[in-house]
């Protein structure tokens, strides 16, 4: 039956006098109402030959379509059941109902939410007076000399496993460490402070906190999850699934608890995030339990000795780390959900690794980076997930992209780290220690899903460097969007065609790539902080033969950390050649770079952050005098170190081992010296005040050039680019620089390149101004706009500016971007009226 968006009577025999018909209102004259309601008292239902008869009977009815007709006698007959103001208040209560359904979930979570807040204010208030009492009492009877801290509030007793050699003894074990854990998770065992930048919030993930002065380090996170408990914990306890650190995690031995719960015994092996330090396992004690007002708990700590956890071959490669209780706390809602918290507190042994790297091992923030944060937004994923909320691309279910790419991250792992019982040996070197060089054979690859058929085994060629005043997400997002700056594209043919067994090294084809990459975005993860694509190289054959044959390369990859504003453990660029037909089932020999930061960003995070998000404006461009907000970053320069990791797989056939090694050792300090190269330009260009205050060798300022932009504006078009209530250079660049039309600079060399770009600019051909002096004027334009753009060149040579029409434009990511119009002209240098560069305006532009 058709619903009708306007009805109301015509006279009061309830005839309909409009109706909707594809979009528009039809009004019927008397006359025609008259012999419809005629035939209706006849035949209320008639059919489509009755309908047309009815058209070639009345000649008043031969402008109306039989499709009309036939609406007509739906809406007549709908008006007999329901009066047309009984429908608008059936669709009002419908329309109500929904709301009020929304509105109370809504209510449901803010409730939550709330109690949640309220709860962990009367920890924190609980812990205020904790601390005025210890303080009052130091300051009475201790004297200042004395040094007390909440150590001792947190440092567990060692539990043997001798001691729990029976199921009593290990209930009593289970039952301390739960206690302690929710001391920590509800009260004020640990003195938790909140985490610099990630502030609670309506938007935000959840509460989270780290330790301060206590033994080891600890991070603390409570939300809400529209997941049931039960659901939360087996994900949880699932560790491999979500913690990209953990290489595997088994179960030892499981005996009945009270309460209908559990207590295992576990063993953990997690890897080394470098190639400098060994890997961290644990072995624990894990208790499941339901709680009398229902929470679900599962808590965790360590326990010292052997006994019957793992031999010591197996954990030879790795330290025994330390589990404080630990654990989750999961308490369901009114009307579905669960409030979590999650409590990790470990000490992992930072005297086993080098001096530059025991901040990543003595760091309570880096540890809620990568565990507790980790945790949490993996759950909500899954929510988002499991309601439909989250569609990704090529037709795939999350579960697929997420096993895909959680395969990316061990595969780059297992390389990184290379244990013994993967079968990875190391190779003799050639005296060189800069580039490690190991090898994994073919008996134990070729097995299981993901097996290489007829291949010798796999190369992994890997090596760590510390890069100084680089900021991770920015070295980062210019590897993802410059390929061609780092990478020999006949080498990752090389790796793409020995996966499919086609050509081995070195007898490739000859092969000529374009240098251009397609980005193919698949799926990405609710925070955006990690996105999975498909990368495709472009190449063809120099030779005729096989020319039909496609010579393009796909990779498979993972980006992360390339926002700077985000709160991540580290940046990662990951990496595998991968069939074109993207079977689920793929091989998968992933390469790529980790970067992983050491020292916190000097002065106050929240500034730091806001000073980097528009990092290409403020460090690479001079704007005036620093303010006192920055004072702390712009007088001391951003001096942060991090470690760059690099592992570059690549397999092989047994009788060219020696060939591929060779190869792999060149290739990877090719690919090291170009990323140096790259850095050097970064930490210059885009930090260094000294050198940042030029936009290249040869530039004016950036002040000096957007005073030219605009005065050459005004004298070519005799219109204001810009409208500028203040007079000052600074408020002119900066209001350059948020215009929303997308500005551009590029040289007059005979292949003109871009110099500068306003924030629109870098938005629309996505890029950074570091990135933006490799991009020719002719790339962004399609066919039609660059012989519009020729043509025009004499007018602009004559007149110093032009208009072109509105066309198509492509971003360095291969998205088409559409424009009204494009301004051009050219710019002078104010002092000696020499033109210094062209301009380009895009007005009104989008992505297609």
């Amino acid at each position: 039956m058709a619903m009708v968006a306007h009805l109301h009577r015509e006279d009061s025999s309830g005839s309909i006098s409009k109706h909707l018909d594809t979009g528009k209102y039809v009004r019927y004259t008397a006359e025609q109402v008259e012999a419809l309601e005629r035939v209706y008292a006849e035949c209320p239902k008639p059919s489509s030959l009755r309908r047309q008869q009815l058209i070639r009977e009345c000649p008043i009815l031969s402008n109306i379509e039989a499709k009309q007709i036939k609406v007509w006698f739906q809406n007549r007959r709908f008006s007999e059941i329901w009066d047309p103001f009984d429908v608008q208040v059936l669709l009002c209560r419908e329309k109500q109902r929904k709301e009020s359904t929304r509105l109370q979930s809504v209510n449901r979570k803010l409730s939550a939410m709330n109690k949640l807040l309220m709860e962990e204010n009367d920890r924190l208030q609980k812990q205020v007076s904790q601390l005025v009492c210890e303080n009052g009492y130091m300051r009475q009877h201790l004297g200042p000399a004395t040094d007390v801290s909440c150590e001792s509030a947190v440092t567990t007793p060692q539990h043997s496993i001798r001691d729990a050699s029976n199921p009593a003894g290990l209930l009593s074990i289970a039952e301390e460490t739960l206690t302690e854990f929710l001391s920590k998770a509800t009260g004020t065992a640990v003195d938790w402070v909140q985490m610099p930048g990630m502030k609670p919030g309506p938007g935000s993930v959840g509460i989270f906190a780290i330790s301060q002065s206590c033994s080891g380090v600890a991070a603390r996170a409570c939300g809400l999850v529209s997941l049931e408990p039960i659901k939360i914990a087996e994900i949880l306890k699932d560790r491999p699934t979500w913690f990209r650190d953990c290489r595997s995690l088994e179960v030892f031995t499981m005996f009945p608890a009270g309460n209908g719960g559990t207590i295992e015994l576990l063993y953990t092996q997690t890897y080394a995030p470098t190639t400098l330090a060994p890997a961290r396992d644990f072995w624990t004690l894990r208790y499941t339990t339901t709680l009398d007002n229902g929470s679900l708990v599962v808590c965790e700590r360590s326990l010292s000795g052997t006994g019957s956890g793992p031999n010591a071959a197996a954990a030879s490669q790795f330290v025994r780390a330390e589990v404080f209780p630990s654990g989750y706390l999961i308490r369901p809602c009114d009307g579905g959900g669960s409030i979590i918290h999650i409590v990790d507190h470990l000490s992992l042994e930072a005297w086993s690794v080098p001096e530059v790297l025991r901040p990543l091992y003595e760091s309570s923030k880096v540890l809620a980076q990568k565990t507790t944060i980790a945790a949490i937004k993996y759950i909500r994923q899954i929510a988002q997930e499991m309601s439909g909320e989250i569609v990704y691309g090529l037709g795939r279910q999350p579960a697929v992209l997420r096993t895909f790419s959680q395969r990316l991250s061990r595969g780059f792992n297992d390389a990184v780290n290379g244990f013994n019982d993967d079968g990875w040996s190391i190779l003799n070197c050639d005296g060189a220690e800069d580039v490690v060089v190991a090898i994994s054979s073919g008996k134990n690859l070729n097995s299981g899903l993901n097996a290489l058929p007829m291949l010798g085994g796999v190369l992994c060629a890997k090596a760590s460097m510390l890069l100084q005043n680089v900021p991770p997400a920015v070295l980062v997002r210019f590897l993802r969007e410059h390929r061609s700056e780092w990478a020999d594209f006949n080498i990752d043919a090389y790796a793409a065609a020995s996966l499919k067994n086609t050509y081995a090294y070195p007898g490739m084809r000859p092969t000529k790539f374009t240098g251009s990459q397609i980005i193919m975005p698949l799926g990405h993860t609710i925070e955006h902080e990690e996105m999975l694509e498909v990368i495709r190289l472009e190449g063809h054959l120099l030779s005729h033969e096989d020319a039909f044959m496609s010579r393009d390369i796909h990779l498979l990859q993972m980006c992360s950390g390339i926002d700077e504003s985000a709160v991540g453990a580290c940046s990662e660029l990951v990496f595998a050649p991968i069939d074109e037909m993207f079977p689920d089932d793929a091989q998968l020999l992933p390469s790529g770079f980790r970067i992983i930061p050491l020292d916190p960003k000097p002065g106050d995070l929240q500034e730091s952050l806001a000073l980097l998000k528009t990092l290409d404006l403020t460090s690479s461009l001079e704007v005036g005098p620093a303010t006192s907000s920055h004072g702390k970053i712009a007088g001391g320069a951003y001096s942060a170190r991090s470690i760059l990791t690099i592992a570059f797989q690549f397999p092989f056939e047994s009788n060219l081992q020696d060939n591929v090694a060779s190869m792999a050792r060149q290739y990877v300090r090719s690919v090291i010296s170009s990323v140096q190269r790259v850095a050097m330009a970064i930490s210059q260009s885009g930090v260094s005040p000294s050198i940042g205050s030029k936009l290249s060798p040869a530039s004016p300022e950036a002040v000096t050039l957007a005073h030219w932009i605009c005065q050459s504006y005004s004298l070519h078009t005799g219109a204001e680019l810009l409208a500028v209530e203040s007079s000052s250079s600074e408020a002119l660049l900066k209001t350059l620089w948020h215009h929303q039309d997308a500005i551009l600079c590029c040289s007059l060399k005979a292949v003109p390149v871009f110099t500068f770009a306003n924030q629109a600019g870098l938005d629309m051909l996505e890029t950074t101004l570091v990135s933006l002096q490799d991009i020719t004027l002719d790339k962004i334009f399609d066919d039609a706009g660059r012989k519009g753009l020729f043509s025009e060149l004499a007018k602009i040579t004559q007149q110093g500016s032009t208009h072109l029409p509105g066309g198509i434009c492509m971003s360095t990511m291969g998205r088409h971007v559409s424009y009204e119009q494009a301004v051009v002209w050219k710019v002078f240098a104010a002092e000696d009226t020499t033109v210094h560069c062209l301009a380009l305006s895009f007005v009104n532009w989008s992505f297609v």
